[in-house]
């Protein structure tokens, strides 16, 4: 009986190994390439000096050196973790802006910069900019991701105050939107900022009408 135990005990053992080195030669040659990643079409508007270029930059891990103002539109492939954002940035000077709206078609999502530190004339024309954004005909169903940057400078005004000072509530009403306040300072908080925004990207995916 001996005998018998010990030989069972070295059968057992044998099948043990051959399930072991099978399933991990199902794990390492076997395993299919991970899921592709979704990408999503996306504007970025905001005027000149409202930081942009700066932000978008910093995302892709460019030298601060090279920043240069956009003057027309760019394109970055901005990546995360579990999207890539596919980011056309358009230029905010007063002869582009006009222009903006030639850009919009196919975007999926829209990032609307502000300077939150700016002179009241400069906020009163970013409100009348995004207002616009918000209503226009091609963007007015989309997620929107409202930046308020430069909050590390001393005159900078409080989401709050940006909140009442733009009229979100009753203006964006029904609409997903979110309104961050960032700074060059506080990177991580930017990438969270557009985790929030990837999520309401991957909810309007999942909505019913669009099956």
């Amino acid at each position: 009986m001996d005998y018998l135990t010990m030989s069972e005990c070295i059968q057992l053992s044998f099948a043990v190994c051959r399930i072991g080195i099978y399933t991990c030669f199902r794990a390492l040659c076997c395993k299919g390439p991970p899921p592709p990643r979704p990408e999503y079409d996306l504007v970025c508007i905001g005027l000149t000096g409202s930081g942009k270029t700066s932000l978008l930059s910093q995302l892709c891990s460019e030298s601060p050196e090279n920043i240069v103002s956009t003057t027309g539109f760019s394109i970055k492939a901005v990546p995360f973790q579990n999207a890539i954002l596919n980011i056309k940035e358009l230029g905010g000077a007063d002869n582009i802006r006009k222009y903006w709206s030639r850009y919009y078609q196919g975007s999926q999502g829209v990032i609307f910069v502000l300077d939150s530190a700016s002179s009241e004339d400069d906020l009163e024309t970013a409100r009348n900019e995004l207002h616009s954004a918000l209503q226009h005909p091609q963007l007015c169903t989309l997620p929107f991701l409202i930046l308020a940057n430069h909050q590390d400078k001393p005159a900078a005004r409080s989401v709050q105050e940006i909140k009442k000072y733009f009229e979100l509530e009753p203006l964006a009403r029904g609409k997903r939107w979110i309104l961050k306040p960032c700074s060059l300072d506080d990177m991580e908080a930017v990438k969270d900022s557009f985790s929030l925004l990837i999520n309401l990207l991957e909810e309007r995916d999942f909505e019913p009408s669009r099956m």
